[in-house]
């Protein structure tokens, strides 16, 4: 299987709103999103046209894809710049110049072939090519161990840190995302 990892284009919202709703159906969404399939569907075409075009050109975010020689798209990762002093998508202060990774999600019948892998490779090389960024992160629901796995087979370690899972304290789960960052080693 020939694949390459790419940035994507502004014109491809449809594709992005087709992987981005086919990850939502995955039987580990609800821990692995924050978003559920009935909120993404619903959204108007506008929506994705400007995530798709702030993804492909923003200078604070940027979505890659895995795809096959056969044009394909196995996977994708979006890339968050966070600056110091902010507050992160997930609710926590930054405390450094911080790339996150989210909306992780490689398809099913490409698990285990080294997309994820290639994905973080190119993910991480965009991060720190931005002026700022010291290190890359990424949140894991604490129950999500498949995940979890995977992401410290890419060199992610667990930091120790965790914040509550959005919305957690309104249903009174008290469930956590666990914090990971790429080893030194990486990138």
């Amino acid at each position: 299987m020939v694949m390459r990892v790419r940035a994507v284009r502004g014109e491809e919202w449809e594709r992005v709103r087709e992987l981005r709703l086919a990850s939502l159906r995955d039987e580990a969404a609800p821990v692995a999103f924050l978003e559920t399939y009935e909120r993404a569907s619903a959204q108007p075409d506008s929506f994705w046209q400007a995530r798709a075009e702030g993804a492909a050109s923003g200078t604070d975010v940027r979505q890659f894809v895995a795809e096959t020689d056969d044009g394909v798209w196995a996977g994708s990762v979006v890339v968050l710049v966070e600056k110091a002093g902010e507050v992160s998508v997930l609710g926590d202060e930054i405390p450094s110049g911080s790339a996150q990774l989210v909306a992780v999600y490689v398809r099913p019948e490409y698990r285990g072939r080294g997309v994820l892998a290639e994905l973080f490779e190119a993910a991480q090389g965009w991060a720190r090519s931005v002026e700022g960024v010291e290190r890359v992160r990424l949140f894991v629901h604490e129950e999500n161990g498949r995940a979890r796995a995977a992401y410290a087979k890419c060199g992610f370690e667990l930091t120790g840190e965790s914040v509550p899972v959005s919305g957690a304290a309104e249903v009174g789960s008290g469930a956590r995302e666990l914090e990971m960052v790429a080893g030194r080693s990486q990138g």
